[in-house]
């Protein structure tokens, strides 16, 4: 695919994608209605599917979708259908991780490339040349492999198959997030794309004879958060990612903001990495702006080790508005998100703008009256700013919102 590899982003509704393919993405991966596995995350209507293509490939943006539940038999049933669906709106790849729903692909959807999903696990480079051999086109690697064996599995297997692995954002404590706790403890099935992150909660060790009596478990002195896991961010170490065919950022049931601003930082960063360049600064601190847990590396460098204090995000920056149109001089035309005044201090972010701060000026409603604070949430307003910015800027200000 090149000598940059393609950057994948997550859109989880449409206003999701199209903030991933405005800030930069090459490719977006959403689900459908049915079938994909997030099962929160919006998800597109076949009329809003076919809304994100054209919107996408007007851009020179592919469009993934996920078909990548473990399909019951009723749900096999309806698959052909579905696939046919995604052939007809034009679809660029399906991601699959069941044998039966990858043979179905085939059949069904002969115009779009199949890759093989995550939950597949694949370790080697012997399960890689498989489903390469069976009609695979991409697989997408486990995320419990090291660099060293990501690059046996690229130089063992043939250069026609893509390889994708992801470098940004939540990681599972379980197997290629293959999980039964969730289902166990909610009935909330993190195989069908309903994971309740029971992971993440605090636990404690009670004795069968003395109920109500709760005993820490501790790992050590840091605490009891026994299989809490950190955030991958590997945004400072793309130079050594540059063989792989496509780069994955995860967070499908994340924000606009959050597919936003990871994407743009990713863009930038890789752009300079292709060019043999080191990252701006501006744009490699970008990744601090979303909410986040504490950082690492995932597997690519050795064991990531678990993150046992909390089970908190790191949330600092808060949406305040998005400019919907803005002129030559200016003047902007914005939709609220969240309340802010004359006076705050704020930064913009948009696409391929280099972030700055500003003070906020005078604002006005629609219809050109003072408007010291406009609280209505969706409402539209004017504001000058000291340049032109492209639409779908965001305004963000400082605001702790970490929990306690």
């Amino acid at each position: 695919m090149g000598t940059k590899p393609e950057l994948l982003a997550p859109a989880g509704d449409m206003e999701r994608l199209r903030m991933a393919v405005l800030y930069g993405a090459d490719a977006v991966y959403l689900a459908g209605s049915s079938f994909g596995m997030r099962a929160f995350a919006g998800n597109f209507t076949p009329e809003e599917l076919r809304e994100a293509v054209v919107f996408a490939h007007e851009r020179g943006v592919r469009v993934h979708c996920t078909v990548n539940t473990m399909p019951r038999n009723d749900e096999a049933d309806r698959l052909p259908a579905y696939l046919e669906l995604l052939d007809d709106t034009g679809v660029d790849a399906v991601i699959v991780a069941d044998l039966g729903a990858f043979v179905l692909a085939g059949k069904h959807a002969p115009h779009v490339e199949r890759h093989i999903s995550t939950q597949a696990g694949i370790t080697n480079y012997a399960a890689a040349q498989a489903w390469y051999d069976a009609g695979a086109a991409r697989v997408i690697l486990a995320r419990e492999l090291s660099l060293e064996e990501i690059r046996t599995i690229r130089d063992k297997t043939p250069p026609g198959l893509q390889i994708e692995a992801f470098v940004h954002g939540a990681m599972c404590v379980s197997y290629s997030g293959r999980c039964l706790l969730s289902n166990y403890m909610t009935g909330r099935d993190s195989s069908r794309g309903a994971c309740a992150q029971p992971c993440r909660y605090r636990y404690a060790l009670m004795e069968e004879k003395r109920p109500g009596e709760f005993f820490p478990v501790e790992e050590d002195d840091a605490g009891t958060y026994i299989m809490n896991s950190r955030d991958m961010c590997m945004i400072d170490h793309l130079p050594d990612l540059l063989d792989l065919d496509s780069l994955k950022i995860e967070g499908r049931a994340k924000t606009a903001y959050y597919a936003a601003v990871i994407t743009g930082a990713y863009r930038h960063c890789l752009d300079a990495a292709a060019a043999g360049l080191p990252p701006d600064p501006v744009w490699r601190d970008e990744v601090n702006h979303v909410s986040h847990r504490p950082y690492a590396t995932g597997f690519f460098y050795g064991q990531p080790g678990q993150y046992y204090a909390n089970s908190r995000y790191i949330r600092e920056w808060q949406v305040a508005a998005v400019v919907t149109d803005c002129d030559a001089d200016g003047n902007a035309i914005l939709s609220l998100r969240n309340k802010f005044r004359v006076g705050d201090a704020v930064e913009l972010v948009g696409p391929d703008l280099r972030p700055f701060a500003l003070t906020v000026p005078e604002m006005y409603d629609m219809d050109n009256q003072p408007l010291p604070e406009p609280r209505t949430p969706q409402m539209l307003f004017r504001m000058r700013l000291p340049c032109p910015v492209p639409a779908y800027t965001m305004v963000r200000r400082a605001v702790s919102l970490s929990a306690t």
